[in-house]
């Protein structure tokens, strides 16, 4: 914004002698405020240049003073003279000078805020203020009984300003409290007492309006002399008090004609509406009757588990936009009817969470007519939860579905953890009290396109639709720790306790019969509990075969190396190929020992499926990695020579949200720096869990881990992930290289993704290099390391042994 001086100019009369006035002007040109001198200098009134663009005074473009020749002289302190236009038409020159100069941004910083007299004060700010918040000023004279008033208080009964008016005719506005007026005038004139007073005026043109008549004295000499004060327009507010009035009326008259229970709550759980069907059944269950103002969780103090339930209906209610649920009416012992519940959130209009609202209805005559009735043929009778039978309907339906969609769905089959002990503790009773609020709980804080059952006693199962496997494992530890953290009191017990899970995850592999499934899920289940409870074990559903006794035996003997921790360990090593590089290159194998020592070891083909299936993958992955630093631990020697010692990885690993604190807890006691470990993962995993994959790698690397992407070229998406994914290391698959001597498609892809990796910085390993063909063709590529039969075979662990070094008290390593 900018402030200039513009003065008529005569070349034959001195500066100083010539009219001027002032112009403030935004950057943009526009005029803000010109003084009572701009119609003397440039024919207009003051009120006629605010807000009007400067060049309808200037006779062209090159007097705009916004213009850069204009603009460098005038900043530079020059006077600059320009030609005007009149209003009546004519040009003239003047003088255009800078006064005030300031950018929009420093305003704040450089302004100061002074209090101004009323005298000095523009007459046209005060009647826009009048205007704008709707009051008018009054004084009385008390010695002459004369009252002034401002235009705004004309504006306020709608008569035209300046009509001669007496104060009695002015009290004939007034609907009521004429009296009244006229004894608070008096008082205030007598004792000097302010007074104020809400009035229902009918204006001029028979205009309902409510104003407030503010009123204090005014005193010279220690006598009251004069009274003033203010009429403030109301009618707003009126108006809004009358619309909510009327909207209230409108709402308690339809909840009172609902039969339904209907109450509404802030974010405080503070009451805002309640019906009388609501107040009496909760008067009649808790003993206390709820009325508007009122608090929930307070009026549910001495009932711990019903507040508990309550807070998280109403919290859930909060976070979605509406949602249903049918459970009893409470879960206090007897038999109480099934009511269905319509949650919907309240927002103001900025989308913003006010509160929420329930609409419920009893369904227990269509669910208790008789033993056969449709509800109770698809419904728990303890819990309301979806039973075995309906249970299955769904997951049949939803794994038809899958197959035609590309949507996910996952089954997760819950047990409860020494439940049994609740019944001599608390008795049946109690248990099914137990039951029905934990499933209430569960139901609450599960999503609406998912489906829980109770299917026996101590049981659950939960169908996940439309989620990634990565999600429906985060949905299952989160159900665990819910069930951890549910705590039911009775009789001064407080009943807790734990679950362990199953969770199976659908792919091309599922088969269609839901019992198949839920099988393979219970399977999973009771392997989490007998390897300790209070945990998920993770599959993925497979077609069975006519004959298990493998695959079982398998588990059997990994669970064993396991807990013995007895994994048989190799290496393989990597030897450099484009150049020399010194240190041990190797790679960390495992294989599973047999029954006695003459069965041979399980080999990765064999054990790793099923250790997938029955979620001991992750368990193998850490139980090698242990057992390797263990073992480097106790051959120091090799710390200076250990440059690269690789670890695979299966898909429980990598989606493991609690890996990459596993890695960093056991490298920090180790003796080896942690740049020297490498986790390879698979390119399927990798772009089958994009994000997920990144996650772990930014997590490894700040560890200082490196990280193998491990089978690229299996597919066209290595080359984008070998680009783009933030990995240390590419190893080329296996298909990729057998073929490599004889087919020149599988060398442009191999040379691809080298340059591919080169470019981003990355190293590249040739494996299975069985021959001397692949072996002279990856060197002619330029591929950095090479593994495989034709360069190192594996080896047992024990063999991997420093270098000898010859000293004069002795050998030293070999």
């Amino acid at each position: 914004m900018k402030e200039f001086v513009i003065q008529r100019y005569r070349a034959d009369a001195p500066a100083s002698n010539g009219r001027q006035t002032l112009l403030r002007i935004d950057d943009e040109g526009k005029v803000l405020f010109a003084d009572h001198n701009a119609e003397a200098v440039l024919g207009y009134d003051a009120s006629e240049l605010e807000g009007v663009m400067v060049q309808r005074v200037l006779a062209s473009r090159e007097d705009d003073p916004f213009a850069p020749v204009n603009r460098h002289r005038i900043e530079s302190g020059q006077n600059v003279l320009v030609t005007f236009r009149h209003k009546e038409g004519f040009f003239y020159t003047a003088s255009l000078s800078l006064r005030i100069s300031m950018r929009d941004s420093d305003e704040a910083a450089r302004a100061s805020i002074t209090q101004q007299e009323i005298t000095a004060m523009d007459p046209r700010l005060l009647r826009f203020g009048e205007s704008a918040a709707g009051f008018g000023i009054w004084e009385l004279d008390i010695a002459s009984n004369r009252i002034t008033w401002t235009e705004g208080l004309y504006r306020l009964l709608e008569l035209q300003p300046g009509t001669n008016i007496t104060p009695e005719q002015a009290l004939f506005y007034c609907q009521s409290n004429q009296g009244r007026i006229r004894a608070l005038f008096r008082k205030c004139a007598r004792t000097g007492a302010s007074f104020t007073i809400d009035l229902d005026l009918l204006t001029a043109r028979q205009k309902p309006v409510r104003a407030t008549l503010n009123g204090r004295a005014l005193k010279a000499g220690g006598r009251v002399r004069k009274l003033g004060g203010t009429l403030v327009d109301r009618t707003g507010e009126m108006q809004r008090d009358v619309s909510r009035a009327r909207v209230e009326r409108i709402l308690s008259a339809t909840t009172a004609a609902s039969p339904g229970l209907i109450a509404a709550v802030d974010t405080h759980l503070n009451l805002l509406h309640v019906n009388a069907p609501y107040a009496n059944l909760f008067a009649s269950i808790f003993g206390r009757t709820p009325r508007v103002g009122d608090n929930l969780s307070q009026l549910l103090d001495k009932y711990p588990n019903e507040r508990h339930l309550t807070e998280q209906l109403w919290q859930r209610a909060f976070e979605q936009d509406s949602f249903v649920l049918d459970m009893p009416i409470t879960q206090q012992s007897g038999e109480w009817p099934v009511y269905e519940f319509h949650y919907r959130r309240l927002t103001d209009n900025r989308n913003n969470t006010t509160g929420a609202v329930v609409v419920a209805s009893d369904t227990s005559s269509r669910a208790s007519t008789d033993g056969d009735s449709e509800y109770r043929y698809r419904h728990d009778p303890v819990t309301g939860l979806t039973n075995r039978r309906e249970f299955t309907t769904r997951l049949r339906a939803s794994v038809e579905n899958r197959n035609s969609s590309p949507d996910h769905c996952s089954l997760l089959y819950l047990n409860l953890d020494a439940f049994g002990h609740f019944n001599h503790l608390a008795g049946n009773g109690a248990c099914d009290r137990y039951l029905r609020e934990l499933a209430s709980c569960l139901d609450v804080r599960s999503r609406p396109q998912d489906t829980l059952s109770r299917h026996s006693g101590d049981t659950f199962a939960l169908l996940i639709e439309n989620s990634t496997e990565p999600a429906a494992r985060k949905i299952a530890d989160d159900t665990l720790n819910l069930i951890r953290n549910f705590v039911f009191e009775w009789n001064g017990h407080q009943l807790q306790t734990t679950a362990s899970g199953g969770l199976l995850i659908m792919g091309k592999d599922t088969p269609a019969d839901p019992e198949q499934l839920l099988g393979q899920a219970a399977d999973l289940c009771h392997d989490a509990k007998t390897s300790g409870r209070n945990r998920v074990h993770t599959a993925h559903a497979y077609r069975p075969k006519a004959d298990n006794n493998d695959s079982n035996q398998y588990v059997d003997q990994i669970r064993k190396a396991l807990d013995q921790q007895a994994l048989i360990l190799e290496f393989q090593r990597l030897k450099p190929l484009a150049s020399i590089t010194w240190g041990d290159h190797v790679e960390i194998l495992c294989r599973v020992p047999g029954h006695d020592r003459q069965e041979q070891p399980l080999q990765p083909d064999q054990f790793l499926p099923a250790a997938e299936r029955f979620d001991l993958a992750k368990r193998l992955d850490r139980q090698v990695i242990m057992q390797t630093l263990a073992w480097l631990d106790d051959h120091r020697l090799l710390e200076p020579r250990l440059k690269y010692c690789g670890f695979n990885l299966s898909l429980a690993s990598v989606l493991d949200d609690t890996f990459a604190d596993f890695m960093e807890s056991v490298l920090r006691v180790s003796d080896y720096p942690a740049q020297c470990f490498c986790l390879e993962i698979r390119e399927a995993h990798a772009s089958q869990h994009p994000d997920e994959v990144a996650v772990l790698c930014d997590a490894l690397h700040r560890i200082g881990c490196r990280i193998a992407l491990e089978g690229a070229g299996a597919s066209v998406e290595s080359y984008n992930l070998a680009a783009r994914l933030p990995v240390d290391m590419i190893k080329l698959d296996r298909s990729l290289m057998l073929r490599l001597g004889e087919d020149p498609v599988q060398q442009i892809m191999a040379e691809a993704l080298h340059r591919i990796a080169q470019d981003a910085g990355k190293t590249t390993v040739a494996t299975f290099i069985e021959n001397d063909d692949i072996l002279r063709k990856v060197r002619t590529l330029g591929i950095h390391y090479g593994q495989g039969h034709r360069l190192s075979p594996p080896r047992p662990l024990a063999e991997l042994t420093p270098v000898a070094v010859d000293l004069a008290t002795g050998r030293l390593g070999g």
